[in-house]
Parts: structure tokens; C-alpha cells; sequence
């Protein structure tokens, strides 16, 4: 008898012996044989409302802490375009030029190196943004060290950190983790988003339009304000008074070269007109000077809704 409750209770020791050291194990990188397998980590790029009025300029989680020989998947969460790039050595961060096919597409192998130029190419959930794009990315991270990467449409208001520590070193978070991590700061920042655009549409008029807004955290998709009523010989000023979006004003057919300016903005009666790449702190004035409906767009983002429209009359109705 005494026997029997001796092995029980080493029974019981030892099963809680296993509960505690496994999940150790395990975090580590470690399983039950006792090697040492890598992970692979998800993180999101972007982040939208359901409507994609609202975009958010974020990498979430925004940095993680990973091990020699892991790999991390990139997934677009949004509509709106965004990049994966990690800079050459020494390289600094330049404006995005929608031109350079080195930050359209694909640079570098699927294994950093930690030092060289690697870039994912354009990421979006939307098949119809326009450019060459895809849905996901992924590295393998042979290197240790601390890693800073950008979206470079975005530039720094966008960026993220992988820190590589050695092979088999414990975890200090788990995937599902991050994950609950970022959904707060996902619902934070499209949160940021609607207030954003409700303070916006206090300075805008029939004569001044902005191109959606954005301050480093989101982004709205829309034109504020989005139909206006100007009278013949009237002006408009679209103005991008965001931190990091490009936009275009573009009205008629599109023609081959969209970040390229055409057209006479000064005297405007329906022809073909674009502003080209309207960068952060730029504006746009048009001068209407015949009666009618025109519609316009964001040549960049008119997949997500970003549409307007100048209604011309004789007494601006």
C-alpha cells in the first residue's frame, strides 16, 4: 500500500514536472527530442475598415523578436499599397518613386543577409490597385542583429524592427501574443482614422478640397469635401495636408503616365487634366470655366473610392 501512494505521487510530481518545463521547451524552440526547429512568425501590413475608407500605416506587431534560422511572413491586410524594404547598409531612405521598378518588385533572395537591399514589391489585398503587386512576403533571418525596416511609400511613418537573437534562445512572446497586441492597436488606429477625418471636414469648402488625410498613424481614403458646388470662373484648391500619402488630381480619361502632370489647370472645361504625384504639404488649384458635372480622381487610390466631384453652375448650384 505504502508503495502504491509513493508511485502515485511520483506520478503526479512528474506530470507536473512535464507541465512546467515544456512550455519552456517549446518557447525556446526547442521539442520533445531536444532539437532546435525554427519558427515562422506572421505579421500584417496594413490595416483597413470595411469600406477601405480608413487605412492604417502600421506593421503589426511593429517589431519582433525572432531567432537565428526563423522566418517571418508578411500578409497586406488593406487596399492600400505598402513595401517591405530593408535598406542596404549605409543606403538612406529615399521618397518613393512609383518608376524604380528596384522598389516596385522584388529585390533579394528569400534569406537576409542583414546587409544588402531587400525589398517585398508592392503589397495590397486588392487585385485592382493598379501595380504589380501580391498579397505576401517572407524572409528567413540567418543573421543575428537588429533589423529596421520601411514601407516605402510611407517612409518613416511606417517602419518596423526584427531583432534576431542566437539559435534556440527563449522567446519572449508568443504569436497569439502579438496577435492580441495588435487587434488593440489595430481598433486604436482606425480609430484615429475616423476622428481624423471628422476634424478635416471643419476646414474644408466649396472652393478648398483635401486630399484625404493622413498623420503618420492613418490615412483617409477619401476626398474631404467630396462633392462641391463652385460657380463658372471659380477655383478649387485640392491640397494633400497629410504626413505621408501621395495622391493625384485627376480628371477625364486617364492617360499612359498618371504621375506625370497634363493638361491646364488654369482654364479647366472638361478636357483630360492631372496634377501628377501631389506629395505631402502640396496643392493643386483648378479654375472652372464652363457649366457642368466633373468627376474626378485619386489616379492612385480611386480603387478604394477615392472619387469627386465639381459641380459648375451659374450661381455655384
Amino acid at each position: 500500500m505504502e508503495i502504491a501512494r509513493v508511485s502515485r505521487r511520483l506520478r503526479v510530481f512528474l506530470a507536473a514536472l512535464c507541465v512546467a518545463v515544456l512550455p519552456l521547451m517549446f518557447a525556446s524552440g526547442a521539442t520533445a527530442d531536444g532539437a532546435v526547429h525554427p519558427h515562422t512568425w506572421q505579421v500584417a501590413v496594413g490595416e483597413e475598415t470595411a469600406d477601405d475608407a480608413i487605412q492604417g500605416m502600421a506593421f503589426l506587431p511593429g517589431s519582433v523578436w525572432i531567432n537565428v534560422g526563423d522566418k517571418i511572413v508578411w500578409t497586406a491586410r488593406a487596399g492600400e499599397i505598402h513595401t517591405v524594404t530593408f535598406l542596404a547598409k549605409g543606403d538612406p531612405l529615399s521618397p518613393f518613386n512609383p518608376s524604380n521598378p528596384a522598389q516596385l518588385l522584388v529585390q533579394g533572395g528569400s534569406h537576409y543577409d542583414g546587409l544588402s537591399y531587400y525589398n517585398s514589391g508592392i503589397l495590397t489585398d486588392e487585385p485592382d490597385s493598379g501595380f504589380p503587386a501580391s498579397r505576401g512576403y517572407s524572409l528567413t533571418f540567418d543573421q543575428k542583429g537588429d533589423y529596421t525596416y520601411y514601407c516605402l511609400v510611407h517612409g518613416v511613418m511606417m517602419k518596423g524592427f526584427v531583432h534576431v537573437r542566437a539559435a534556440g534562445s527563449q522567446y519572449p512572446y508568443s504569436q497569439g501574443q502579438y496577435n492580441r497586441r495588435g487587434a488593440q492597436e489595430r481598433t486604436q488606429i482606425l480609430g484615429d482614422g475616423m476622428a481624423l477625418w471628422d476634424q478635416t471636414q471643419k476646414h474644408a469648402s466649396n472652393t478648398k478640397v483635401f486630399a484625404g488625410a493622413d498623420d503618420g498613424v492613418a490615412m483617409v481614403m477619401r476626398w474631404i469635401k467630396q462633392t462641391v458646388h463652385v460657380r463658372v470662373g471659380s477655383s478649387v484648391t485640392f491640397t494633400n495636408a497629410g504626413m505621408a500619402a501621395p495622391h493625384t488630381v485627376t480628371f477625364g480619361l486617364e492617360q499612359a503616365n498618371v504621375f506625370a502632370p497634363y493638361g491646364d489647370p488654369t482654364h479647366f472645361t472638361g478636357q483630360p487634366l492631372n496634377s501628377g504625384i501631389l506629395p505631402p504639404g502640396v496643392s493643386f488649384t483648378v479654375t472652372f470655366q464652363k457649366k457642368g458635372t466633373f468627376h474626378y480622381i485619386c489616379a492612385l487610390h480611386d480603387y478604394l473610392g477615392m472619387v469627386g466631384t465639381v459641380v459648375v453652375g451659374d450661381n455655384g448650384h
